[in-house]
């Protein structure tokens, strides 16, 4: 009897969820001192984000650069990324997402995981939990900790343009998807991410030198 199905002579394309690092921050209240090159386990911050975006699953890496880009790029070794230069950075962090989201939607992907470089406690459990929500182009998905929504964010693409309308200054895309929140997925990390950022001189110690174990409880990656 002949199958009423079409044989598929190749698999379906994996979708392109890309990872999104945002890490153009100048580090205002750390004193000037750029987050993307702060230590963290002997090597700088962006390069230890761009790692666990890929360990969870995101392929490319599209990573936003602003303050002293040179020297990120320089020490940082980001090989296999998109870099994309943000001339605004200073503006705050909707510039940043707009200069992303605009080269992510250059190269065709489907959705976008927004990590931020200044949470090194997200490790890449959590992203792969919440890239795992991805189901088409309208997909919005976010990690949640003890039920209060935090990142990585998984951003459809199908929500970019509207995303993009209104990041400016230091918002995101915070309103927007509050503005949604009955169509948002939210995936509970609590138990493998720390979402804390490094915003102060207090908050250096969350960072961990050379050669430092995993913290209990937390993703390696």
């Amino acid at each position: 009897m002949t199958s009423p199905f079409p044989r598929l002579t190749s698999p379906l394309p994996r979708p392109a969820v890309a990872g999104l690092l945002l890490a153009a921050g100048g580090g205002r209240r750390l004193g000037g001192r750029p987050k993307a090159l702060l230590g963290h386990r002997g090597r700088p911050l962006a390069e230890h984000a761009v790692r666990i975006l890929r360990e969870g699953g995101c392929d490319p890496v599209h990573v936003v650069l602003g303050a002293a880009a040179g020297r990120v790029r320089a020490e940082a070794d980001l090989s296999g990324c998109v870099l994309v230069d943000n001339p605004g950075w200073a503006a705050g962090m909707g510039s940043s997402l707009r200069a992303g989201l605009a080269s992510l939607a250059a190269a065709g992907a489907d959705a976008a995981l927004v990590c931020l470089v200044d949470q090194p406690g997200v490790g890449a459990e959590a992203v792969a939990r919440v890239r795992a929500a991805y189901r088409s182009r309208a997909t919005l998905a976010a990690a949640s900790y003890g039920g209060e929504r935090g990142h990585p964010v998984l951003l459809g693409a199908d929500h970019w343009a509207a995303v993009a309308a209104g990041a400016a200054d230091d918002r995101g895309a915070r309103a927007y998807l509050r503005e949604r929140a009955s169509s948002l997925v939210l995936v509970e990390c609590g138990d493998v991410a720390d979402p804390c950022d490094i915003d102060t001189p207090a908050d250096l110690g969350r960072l961990e030198g050379p050669g430092s174990p995993p913290r209990p409880g937390r993703p390696t990656g």
